[in-house]
């Protein structure tokens, strides 16, 4: 492939946090390949892939919306004093080749996570101050610009092949696709992301003994694991609330996030507290998977977690609920449709325990039925490449 000069957009340069990841290792496969890479970030955190060029574009301490909106036109206005072969942008900026699309649509996200800020008076407020918010009507605007109108011309006046949209799971695409009507479904496309495997994979049983020890379980004990940031919208009360139904033997341990207090008190309320561990941002993923029995995630809305998969890649059975994308890799009998009903889910996680324990149970293989990983997007990147010089 002949080299070609290639920016790549987002917010932050960084390999903590799963879209930042996600960028590292492009720009880092992108230059391997002989591709001059620039990086058009507000901020890198630590030193870039080798052979990539960071461009700091800097970003005033705003809010979270007026962040978003004034680092799309920095980008904007680097892209016009450039010549770029490739654009591929991975958050909320406009006029690349590619766009990577890592959440779904405001509205719907909107309407999805009403149920996890409680009922009544509480879901109202939460409502209100969306509906008022000036960040809400900034990232909507951002948004409807992003998807609802026709490509831009090129900085030199040609005009630009249609952006091609990529999608981190099917359940994404619906989502963006009912969102946004007037968008051409042949454009957007799915490739989900994939785990490292040769870092998360089922332990050796002394380790995993090992770290069972560390935290005073029993062989007997079964602990149930869940990772997020945002505790209410990835489900940790249902879960508290389904770990109250279910024998003492069962054990919640939450990693990352931050404030668990409001948690630690509906634990103490329904007389599980001693039973529920509040890990942290935690080093060693591969480490408090290895020690669990099973991952649960009833997630509100997730686009595709990638705990679920690292969790499954390490030899778990996993409970999803349906309102995350990467719950196509989970059996179907572990999919929880509703994210707020726990007796449901402590049915389902009795059920995933019993198999974690059955010795018979065939180990995860990868699935290759789907786009995953980096690669389909190598062949995406050099796909266009060839359209845009093959264009008059």
């Amino acid at each position: 492939m002949p080299q070609a000069h290639i920016a790549l957009t987002m917010p932050r340069l960084g390999l903590y946090g799963g879209a930042e990841g996600f960028g590292w290792r492009l720009a880092e496969a992108l230059a391997g390949q002989g591709h001059a890479v620039d990086f058009l970030c507000a901020r890198a955190e630590g030193a870039p892939p080798a052979g990539v060029r960071v461009v700091e574009l800097g970003r005033p301490p705003l809010g979270r919306a007026l962040k978003n909106l004034w680092f799309a036109r920095a980008v904007e206005r680097r892209l016009a004093q450039s010549s770029y072969d490739l654009v591929f942008g991975m958050g909320r900026t406009w006029n690349q080749d590619i766009l990577r699309v890592g959440g779904g649509p405001q509205s719907i996200f909107n309407r999805l996570t009403e149920a996890a800020y409680g009922e009544g008076l509480a879901r109202v407020f939460k409502r209100l101050r969306r509906a008022l918010s000036p960040s809400a009507a900034v990232i909507g605007w951002m948004e409807a610009r992003q998807f609802d109108r026709p490509a831009e011309p090129s900085q030199h006046g040609a005009q630009r092949s249609p952006q091609r949209i990529v999608c981190v799971s099917d359940l994404v695409r619906d989502w963006l696709l009912e969102a946004h009507p007037a968008l051409d479904p042949a454009r957007v496309s799915v490739i989900y992301n994939r785990p490292d495997l040769a870092r998360f994979a089922p332990l050796p049983p002394q380790r995993r003994q090992q770290l069972r020890a560390a935290q005073g379980l029993a062989d007997q004990d079964i602990l149930v694991c869940t990772a997020g940031t945002n505790f209410a919208l990835k489900g940790v009360g249902t879960l508290i609330r389904a770990l109250a139904l279910l024998p003492p033997r069962f054990h919640l341990a939450v990693a990352g996030g931050r404030g668990p207090e409001r948690w630690l008190a509906l634990a103490r309320e329904l007389g599980v507290e001693g039973r529920v561990r509040f890990a942290g941002k935690v080093e060693d993923m591969p480490g408090f998977y290895g020690a669990a029995d099973v991952f649960a995630l009833p997630s509100y809305y997730d686009a595709c977690s990638n705990a679920v998969l690292e969790a499954l890649a390490c030899g778990l059975p996993a409970v999803s609920s349906a309102r995350n994308g990467s719950a196509v890799f989970v059996p179907r009998r572990h999919v929880l449709e509703d994210p707020g009903d726990h007796q449901t889910l402590a049915a389902l996680l009795q059920s995933a325990a019993d198999e974690a324990r059955d010795a018979s149970r065939p180990a995860f293989t990868w699935p290759d039925d789907r786009p995953c990983g980096l690669q389909p997007y190598l062949d995406l990147v050099r796909e266009v490449l060839a359209e845009k010089e093959a264009m008059p």
